[in-house]
This record gives C-alpha cells, sequence and structure tokens, in this order.
C-alpha cells in the first residue's frame, strides 16, 4: 500500500504516548553510538581538514592512519560524549516526536499525515538541541586533536568540557547551537516523514504495519536516515568547522560558509559524505 492509498475509514492504529516515545529513544541512542562512531570521527577529522593541510586523502585513508597510529580505540575517541547524551538526546528527541504528534491531533487514534509526521519530527529536532550542541562540540574536538599536531589539549571529555567552561563560560560549550539548528530541526522533520511514507509504501495491500517484516522495517529507518543527510550534510559541515576552530577565527556560521566558498569552493559542503552515508544506513535502521 502507498501513502496515497491509505484512507479515514480504515481502522486506525493507537499512537504510542510520550513515555513510550520516551523508552524507545533511549535505546535507540544507544544503538546509534555503538554502531556509528567509527565513522562519524573519519567525517568530522575528513571535515575539518584545512586547505592546504589535508592529512587524509578520503574515507579509507583517514581510518587507515587513525587505527595505525592510534589503534582501533583511535576510532571511538570522544565516545564518552555522546554516550552521555545520546541516550538522552534521543529520549527527548522521541519524546518532543510524540508532544508534535499530539499538538496536531484531536483523539490519540487519529492517523496523521506526511506532513504531520515532518512537523512534528521538526519539534523533536529543536528540542534535542539543548543536548546535542555541547555534546557534538566536545565530541568533535575530542576527535580531531589526536590527528593534530602537538600535545593533546585534553584527558578526555569531561576535561574538555570543564576547560571550555573556564575559558569561555556556558557561551564556549554551546558554540554552533544555531548551525545544530540549522541541521537538525529539517533533517528530523525529513527523517520522521521519511520513515512514515516508507513504511506506507513497504506494507502490502490489505496488509498492516504489524504484518512488517524486521527487514522492511530496518530498510525503512536505514534509508530515511540516509535521506535527512541530503539536507544535514552543509549545515554539518559547518558545524563541524565553527565548533573545532580555534577562538576567534569565525564570527559565525555566515562567516563559516564565506570562506569556505572563497578557499574551497562548493564541493567542501559535501565532505565527509562517505563516511556519512556508510554510518547512516545501519545507525538509523537499528535506532
Amino acid at each position: 500500500m502507498t501513502a496515497g492509498n491509505e484512507t479515514a475509514e480504515k481502522p486506525a492504529r493507537a499512537q504510542p504516548g510520550p513515555v513510550t516515545n520516551l523508552l524507545a529513544g533511549g535505546v535507540g541512542g544507544i544503538c546509534l553510538v555503538i554502531t556509528g562512531h567509527p565513522l562519524d570521527t573519519i567525517k568530522v577529522r575528513l571535515q575539518t581538514q584545512q586547505p592546504g593541510q589535508a592529512q587524509f586523502k578520503g574515507t579509507l585513508d583517514c581510518a587507515l592512519q587513525t587505527v595505525r597510529h592510534e589503534g582501533v580505540r583511535g576510532l571511538y575517541r570522544g565516545m564518552l560524549a555522546p554516550l552521555i547524551g545520546v541516550t538522552p538526546m534521543y529520549s527527548i528527541c522521541f519524546f518532543g516526536y510524540g508532544v508534535g504528534k499530539q499538538l496536531q491531533t484531536k483523539s490519540p487514534n487519529q492517523e496523521l499525515s506526511l506532513l504531520q509526521h515532518f512537523n512534528a519530527g521538526m519539534v523533536a529536532g529543536v528540542m534535542t538541541t539543548v543536548i546535542m550542541a555541547p555534546g557534538e562540540r566536545i565530541k568533535c574536538l575530542m576527535q580531531i586533536q589526536q590527528s593534530m599536531k602537538g600535545e593533546a589539549k585534553y584527558s578526555g571529555s569531561m576535561d574538555c568540557a570543564r576547560q571550555l567552561f573556564r575559558e569561555g563560560g556556558i557561551r564556549s560549550v554551546y558554540r554552533g547551537t544555531a548551525a545544530t539548528l540549522l541541521r537538525d530541526v529539517p533533517a528530523s522533520g525529513l527523517y520522521f516523514g521519511g520513515y512514515e511514507f516508507l513504511l506506507n509504501w513497504l506494507t502490502p495491500e490489505g496488509k498492516s504495519r504489524k504484518d512488517l517484516s524486521p527487514g522492511r522495517v530496518l530498510l525503512a529507518g536505514g534509508v530515511a536516515g540516509m535521506a535527512n543527510w541530503g539536507w544535514a550534510i552543509g549545515p554539518d559541515v559547518l558545524k563541524s568547522r565553527f565548533q573545532t576552530a580555534p577562538e576567534g577565527q569565525y564570527t559565525g556560521i555566515r562567516h563559516v560558509f564565506r570562506e569556505l566558498m572563497r578557499n574551497e569552493g562548493p564541493t567542501a559542503m559535501f565532505r565527509g559524505i562517505t563516511p556519512i552515508l556508510l554510518r547512516a544506513f545501519p545507525a538509523n535502521a537499528v535506532s
């Protein structure tokens, strides 16, 4: 059955409540970190390379060099921040998604349109930024410091958070919040809206979603996760550059964008796309 075949006459299924979404999001967050962090490390290292100072030729070269010089543990560098933050972040994400759906419905069993799922996803994206922005800041700094020359500045994620707060207060910890919103609000809408569309499309005529095989559900999650990066890749590059740059190098994400266009051209906005897509399918399928 396609999305257009759903009618108001079909029996409506009860929508899971915010608490159920909260628990589901927590489990999903753990799965996302475990399956996706090594490729996320590669992505960030590729995105933050400066013109004329490129250390890595591409995804495979970055992975090989990281393992050669730092061991497999190098691919998991900075994982403490997302492990601490991603579980409540994904819990809040699914909670926000549930709230967003409730704001658009008059009864618990009301079927939502794809646009309403998109809107609910954007609500989730706004709510998660309070955790996502500082977590991304700390994670990115930890991920790149071992690939940079010189002695490591931070001994760990907690030390990184303490130093950021001591040097610049809460504003330093939350640096890159605007870029995080620009990335996550539309991307969350695309993910949840795309996931609903794919579930509808993959459900055979005359069947319900309860009849879907685990493989089809995983496929829907994986493809939706890849699709939302069609929007998110550009803002993610700007966010990574801004959050890892020395204090004072950029005045904001618009400054990052201008410098990126002038020095590296439009293709720089897609840097790290290979590890992103490799990570997006399995990470979002299991979450």
